[in-house]
Parts: structure tokens; sequence; C-alpha cells
């Protein structure tokens, strides 16, 4: 996974890389499918080779969804518990099929398991990144109540990220739900308010809050096709850009 001299030059130098659960999960009811894992790897690998500083954050619906079994009557913190420890099977399978591909990589959880991973620690997740190590950063905030998409910008802002990379099923947002509605149309770039304002389901609101109050930028793309996260990392006009 080497660049060669002719390479474009990346136009963030650091990113957080936002994952559903689900995008584990490829054609599956649940799991982890290990071909999509892979092909993920090897998008970020491809960033790597570039120079780029790759954190990620991930999510566990693939394997409990807290929300959705507090509504069934589990107490919600529980409930929540069990998903952030979901993100951390995810984070040791995309851990397993980077490492596969000679990437290094550390898995760095805010609760506290040190067999299988590193405490968060603030510098130490940087000194990471300066080495070149992919960090995958695991079990959300380690709070309850908040998501992992809350954790992705809260990581992004400790890290210093230049932006946060969402990658999603389609390729960026849209006016409504485009699996639903062919009329819908894609916005090449929008405003945080607007996110607010018309409820468009790109991150929850406390995430979109945070980027806002940090000016940090939201790329939101089609994780699905092979080569995306690089050609985001570069600078390409694909998937929608949420800013200022």
């Amino acid at each position: 996974m080497s660049s060669d001299s002719s390479s474009p030059s990346p136009f963030y130098r650091r990113v957080l890389l936002k994952l559903s659960g689900e995008a584990l999960m490829g054609d599956q009811q649940f799991g982890v499918d290990p071909v999509v894992a892979t092909r993920i790897a090897r998008d970020v690998g491809d960033v790597q080779a570039l120079g780029v500083q790759t954190a990620i954050v991930i999510g566990g619906g693939n394997i409990f969804r807290g929300l959705a079994a507090s509504t069934r009557g589990m107490d919600r913190a529980t409930a929540d518990y069990m998903g952030m420890l979901a993100t951390v099977i995810n984070a040791l399978a995309l851990q397993d099929a980077l490492e596969q591909l000679n990437i290094v990589t550390r898995v760095v959880t805010a609760i506290e398991m040190r067999a299988v991973a590193e405490p968060f620690i603030r510098r130490r997740a940087i000194r990471h990144l300066e080495k070149g190590r992919v960090v995958i950063f695991a079990a959300g905030t380690g709070n309850p109540y908040f998501t992992t998409d809350t954790a992705a910008a809260l990581r992004a802002m400790e890290i210093k990220a230049e932006a946060i990379l969402k990658g999603t099923k389609v390729d960026g947002i849209y006016t409504a739900d485009p699996m639903l509605d062919p009329s819908a149309t894609k916005y090449p770039t929008i405003s945080y308010l607007q996110v607010l304002e018309r409820q468009l389901k790109v991150m929850d609101t406390t995430a979109i809050s945070l980027c806002m109050d940090n000016k940090l930028p939201i790329v939101v793309f089609n994780l699905r096709q092979a080569g995306n996260i690089r050609r985001v990392v570069l600078g390409e006009a694909i998937g929608t850009t949420v800013s200022i």
C-alpha cells in the first residue's frame, strides 16, 4: 500500500471516519461480514498510504441497539452500555481486517477493558495518529444517553481532526430518503442550521450542534463504493459537505 511519487496531495491531513455498525453487515441481517470489513480496511489503507492520519468511530447497531431495546422496556442506561460493548466487538473485527493488510492499528475504549484494548487517553491517541497508526475509538463516549454520532464529534474535536467523514449507504444528503422518494434531490453542500431546521437524519442533533460550535465540517458520502474515502480525503466533490 505504498503511494508513488505522483500521488496527489491530500486536502485533509487528519480525519475521523464515522461508520455505523450496519456498515459491517453487508447483506447479512446482523453481525460482521469479513468481506465488507476487508473492503473498508483496504480503503482506509489507501488513505494511510497518502500520509493522512485516520481515526475511526464505529457504531454497534449490527449487534445491539440500546435505544431500540429501551423502547421495549429495558433500562435505557443498561441498554446503552450494552450498545457500547457491541461497538467494541465491531472495533476488534475492523482491527483484525486492518492488521491482516499490515496496517498498524490501536483500539481505544471509553470503558476500560485492558485485556482487549487501551483506555482512552487523548494525548496517547494523538501520538498513535502521529506515528501513522489507525486509531479505532470504541465504546462511544463511555456514557449512556449519548450516541456514537456524538462520540464521533467529540473524539474528532479532541484529536483536532480536520473533518468527519460519515460513510453511509447513499451518496450524500437528500431532500428526502432517496430509497423511498425518487424525486429526492441531493444537496452538494448544506449548513449545520439547515440540517437541524429540516431535521435531516445526518447525525443526531447533539453531534451536529457540537460540529457547528467548533466549525468542524462533515462530509457525507457513499461508503459502499470502493475508493470513496480516498476521493473525499483528496478533496473531490463527492457526497455532501455540511459546514457553516
